[in-house]
């Protein structure tokens, strides 16, 4: 069926049908049905000048052509298609592949507030009717339907929420108008819209003989003709919500890697957030490493100062190749740091000598366990002696001089009266004359000024870790106070350090200080459970603002869900993650991501074995093949 509307029509021309009859504004001609367009309609622009025919009219398309499958206006092709079926659960964001899709959409929202007394009414009656079906099967012996027992369940619940006033009821309808320039492209757009949201377990329908409704339920008059809506309670509803960002583009910064909402970049400067820390948990082989390796690899390229520890000797090969610096701590080690250096940098309302007290107090209950007031009392005043036999005091003048060592404290418990001092003296007794003498008793000899410098501490027992990393966190920091600059500081398996609630602490005070000094802090983890068990680890996180969530095992997801507020539909992202998948979450935003490099870049980072390998006897190939042949 056509309906001629404004244009140069022939002589022949067909009758207005009775159910488009209409009545234009005075003083045009009166249209109905039966009558003969032909005798009405003459040249548009004499009706204008002579005020008889309205703009709708001269605006309105050529033709109308009403499908039982879709609509033809003008040139162009529409069909409308209303969501029938929902899961049983959705998710916030659960619209962004049909806001994100690929092609030209009219997508129409009504939401409609229901009376909470009825609601209850009808709920009271349906719980009844499906308790009473399943009371049934189970004295006839049958097998309970699984989906009635879902919806018992959730009426329940839904029950409960609405006579607390948690929650409020609503119907809620949504159509989507798909536009094609050709019935091709409408019949394979409408395809995928289709299987775009049966993805999501979300059934649609073609408004099939009522492709006219559809149509106006979809434009911007908002009447809604279809009628086709679906019970939703407050939080349901709230995750329509269309306009949820899942970009993460920005004008700088490094690539992350791909969004896997959208095949978009993320590009990204975590200095350009209200802080530069981050956090990245996953389990071992998830691609933690891999991801920080590139990302400081690319932050390097653009000037940053990059600080590591790595506790397995990850980075050596990365920091062979940019020429960066890497000290290795163990007993034949000549690389030492001593843990009693001050920074020499006045800062006007701190006590720089206090703040290092505060800070060894820390370290030792690290090395030492658990201290009673009373040795914590005795520590204190051995400490600030130690300060004084070198003529340190809180005057900032006389804290360049040369610091004491671990020797100097030792022999200031020995020649304390209190018996508190000589178990504390026997305590460290291994670090200055014992099995680790030679570690943490040395006068510093590292100073960093490569761009790139990594502390190895593999060649330390698992004992010792925790103590070497507190120690280089230490003296990083205090180097850092000297001189700002902008600098991402990396520890990786950060869990070691929050084995200790002071150590955890500690690593605590660098998060929450680091903005002050232009520092990005990253810790990485694979033992989740002990890093989010303290309320130290959660408050790193807290103070984080990039958090990169990497693939899970089924045994810390609960954990990490608790914490991250995760929905259902990400838990299982993270555990059927593969290898450089995870979740990237900057800000308020937060999008699926897969971590990319090139083959030059990933033949530096990799620390697959079988790649390590691979790599190794191209290049001793390589070398053979260079070598001169004898004369």
């Amino acid at each position: 069926m056509k309906i001629p509307f404004v244009s140069k029509i022939k002589d022949s021309l067909p009758k207005v049908s009775p159910s488009l009859a209409k009545k234009t504004s005075a003083p045009s001609p009166q249209v109905t049905a039966g009558q003969d367009v032909a005798k009405l309609v003459v040249d548009p622009i004499a009706q204008l000048s002579q005020g008889m025919v309205s703009i709708q009219d001269v605006i309105a398309p050529g033709a109308l052509e009403v499908d039982f499958d879709h609509l033809k206006i003008g040139n162009k092709f529409f069909r409308t298609l209303f969501v029938a079926g929902y899961p049983r659960f959705v998710t916030a964001n659960w619209l962004a592949p049909l806001i994100n899709f690929d092609h030209s959409l009219d997508v129409a929202m009504y939401v409609y507030p229901v009376e909470g007394k009825s609601i209850l009414d009808e709920l009271r009656r349906k719980i009844a009717e499906m308790e009473a079906e399943i009371q049934t099967d189970i004295q006839r012996g049958k097998i309970v339907d699984p989906s009635t027992q879902a919806k018992l369940e959730d009426a329940r619940t839904l029950q409960e929420q609405l006579v607390k006033g948690a929650e409020r009821f609503f119907q809620f309808g949504l159509y989507i108008t798909i536009p094609a320039d050709s019935l091709e492209e409408l019949n394979q757009t409408s395809k995928e819209v289709v299987s775009t949201l049966g993805s999501l377990l979300i059934v649609t329908k073609h408004a099939t003989l009522q492709m006219e409704d559809g149509f106006k339920a979809t434009i911007p008059t908002m009447v809604d003709r279809l009628m086709i809506t679906r019970n939703m309670d407050t939080t349901s509803l709230a995750t329509t919500f269309p306009f949820t960002s899942s970009e993460l583009t920005a004008n700088e910064g490094i690539m992350y890697g791909i969004n896997e909402h959208n095949d978009s970049l993320i590009i990204f400067d975590r200095f350009t957030l209200e802080n530069a820390n981050s956090v990245i948990f996953g389990k071992s082989g998830g691609g933690k490493s891999y991801m920080v390796k590139l990302e400081t690899l690319r932050s390097l390229l653009f000037g940053t100062e990059v600080l590591i520890i790595d506790p397995e000797k990850e980075y050596e090969a990365l920091t062979r190749v940019v020429d960066g610096e890497y000290i290795t701590f163990g007993f034949d080690s000549p690389s030492k740091i001593n843990p009693f250096d001050l920074s020499a940098v006045y800062e006007e309302g701190e006590n720089e000598l206090g703040l290092k007290i505060l800070s060894l107090h820390s370290l030792f209950k690290v090395i030492m366990g658990k201290l009673s007031p009373t040795e914590e009392a005795v520590l204190d005043r051995a400490l600030i002696l130690t300060y004084k036999m070198k003529g340190i005091t809180p005057d900032p003048a006389t804290q360049k001089k040369e610091p004491p060592l671990m020797e100097d404290l030792y022999k200031a418990l020995r020649g304390m009266e209190e018996p508190e001092a000589s178990s504390l003296a026997d305590r460290i007794e291994k670090f200055v004359k014992g099995s680790f003498a030679g570690i943490f008793d040395q006068r510093s000899n590292v100073d960093i000024k490569n761009k790139f410098t990594v502390f190895s501490i593999r060649d330390l027992e698992d004992a010792l870790r925790p103590i070497a990393m507190f120690i280089i966190l230490d003296y990083i920091w205090t180097k850092i106070k000297k001189e700002m600059k902008k600098r991402i500081l990396v520890v990786d398996e950060a869990w070691y350090l929050m084995q200790y609630p002071d150590s955890a602490n500690f690593l605590y005070s660098i998060a929450k200080r680091a903005r002050k000094y232009y520092l990005g802090l990253t810790t990485i983890t694979q033992d989740v459970e002990d890093f989010l068990v303290s309320e130290h680890g959660k408050a790193i996180v807290q103070n984080s603002s990039i958090q990169v969530l990497m693939k899970m095992s089924p045994a810390a997801i609960d954990k990490v869900s608790e914490v991250f507020y995760l929905s259902e539909g990400e838990k299982h992202l993270l555990l059927s993650a593969d290898i450089g998948e995870g979740l990237f979450f900057a800000g308020p935003n937060h999008v699926a991501i897969r971590v990319v490099a090139s083959p030059d870049e990933h033949r530096l980072i990799t620390s697959k074995p079988e790649e390590l390998l691979k790599i190794k006897a191209e290049e001793e190939a390589k070398a053979k093949k260079t070598e001169l042949p004898p004369l």
